[in-house]
């Protein structure tokens, strides 16, 4: 979807549109109206406006990682020995093509990067760190860390009044 640079704000009714819809992407505009107290018409205008002006950006399905038998779910902190422009550039553009890293954040303290990483099994974690992070050029640490148990996950943002 294309973003239209804008300074809307949002208000209230926006804000509990927001918050509904992250909690069930499925609504219908007729339902949703009718939560929002709106008719469907100004509704649909504001979810629109939503989209066109970046608050959101998409939507999709969660699934249920487990079910999918991806039961192992790893953090990677990753240290680059010499960060230059092509190798910085090279790893993150191969890193956006690997389904099994469901994040990749550039960070600040010891490590230059955080993946957040599933696989079916401790092999094939073990396989995907030798064979696509071991070969990135410029990585010099990695870092993993196995998640024990699932404490919380989640992808809504606090959609909070001002």
């Amino acid at each position: 979807m294309g973003t239209i640079t804008s300074t809307y704000t949002l208000d209230s009714t926006d804000r509990t549109i927001l918050r509904l819809l992250q909690k069930d992407g499925t609504l219908s505009t007729p339902q949703l109206a009718e939560q929002v107290a709106l008719s469907v018409t100004p509704c649909w205008r504001r979810l629109k406006r939503l989209e066109d002006t970046g608050f959101i950006t998409g939507y999709q399905a969660n699934l249920d990682r487990r079910k999918l038998g991806l039961d192992i779910l790893a953090f990677v902190q990753l240290t680059f020995g010499v960060v230059t422009g092509a190798s910085v550039q090279h790893f993150e553009e191969a890193i956006q093509q690997r389904p099994e890293v469901l994040s990749c954040h550039k960070v600040t303290g010891q490590a230059d990067y955080l993946l957040q990483v599933v696989a079916p099994s401790l092999d094939a974690y073990s396989d995907f760190v030798e064979t696509v992070l071991r070969s990135m050029p410029g990585v010099s640490l990695i870092h993993s860390s196995l998640a024990l148990r699932e404490i919380k996950a989640s992808s809504q943002l606090p959609v909070v009044d001002t």
